[in-house]
């Protein structure tokens, strides 16, 4: 009988040992993974290295920037898309309201309509500036944006080239708008608002104003595709993606 208790009792310590020691694989190998091997428990992964992560970050970028850019950049990619879509300027919102009242509501739906489509002409043009921005990305910021919220490397993004994008993409709305002629719909409607007895004279500035709403635009769909690759294993479409991304939904 105590030879039969002696048995069960070590085949006990054995199974809990070996649950343990399961467990503890499991931990070892999900840390290893997301810090790139620091608790030297090496054979059982493959760790993430500085440069795996960076580039991965930067992949996820360029990804999610080009299918944000070739969005918002097809015809209708502003003007039919309720969350990107460019109203009259909030500024001359009087403008808009009197232009209806003469009977201009016709030029006031054109008007908006050549907003929304010289952001779609500059959002052709803004793939290569996104992708200039995305190659200074150091490694520290790749940590700091893997382990950030879900939009992380969008506000990195974001907070890094706002003002230098603002600079260089000007020129490129400032010829859409030539372009697709926006100023021969904002003409008659303003110059009949000026001539208003005592009213206050109004002149938006329409190339800092569809700029800031085109980036605005482009950085919305950018979140959106950033979400999707952090969350959507289906949206990692290369190896790559699977072994930064896939490493956080484990």
């Amino acid at each position: 009988m105590k030879n039969k208790i002696f048995i069960s009792a070590i085949f006990l310590f054995l199974l809990n040992a070996g649950i343990s020691q399961t467990l503890q694989n499991i931990v070892n190998q999900a840390s290893n993974t997301l810090n790139g091997g620091s608790n030297g428990n090496q054979s059982n992964s493959n760790p993430l290295t500085n440069d795996d992560v960076v580039k991965g970050l930067k992949e996820a970028l360029t990804i999610g920037t080009n299918n944000s850019t070739g969005l918002a950049s097809k015809l209708d990619g502003f003007y039919k898309n309720p969350a990107l879509f460019i109203p009259f300027p909030p500024e001359a919102k009087q403008v808009k309201d009197y232009a209806k009242q003469i009977g201009l509501s016709a030029q006031v739906t054109k008007f908006e309509m050549t907003l929304n489509r010289a952001a779609e002409e500059a959002a052709k043009n803004a793939a290569s500036v996104f992708i200039n921005a995305i190659k200074g990305m150091s490694i520290s910021d790749g940590f700091t944006i893997l382990k950030g919220s879900n939009n992380a490397a969008t506000e990195f993004l974001r907070n890094k080239t706002t003002n230098e994008l603002t600079q260089k993409f000007t020129p490129i709305v400032q010829a859409a708008i030539d372009k697709v002629q926006l100023t021969k719909y904002w003409n008659p409607i303003i110059t009949k608002y000026n001539k208003i007895p005592l009213v206050q004279k109004q002149n938006p500035n329409l190339t800092a104003y569809v700029t800031e709403r085109a980036l605005k635009g482009l950085f919305k769909l950018i979140a959106d595709e950033e979400l999707k690759i952090r969350t959507n294993p289906a949206a990692q479409i290369t190896s790559l993606l699977q072994s930064v991304f896939g490493s956080l939904l484990h």
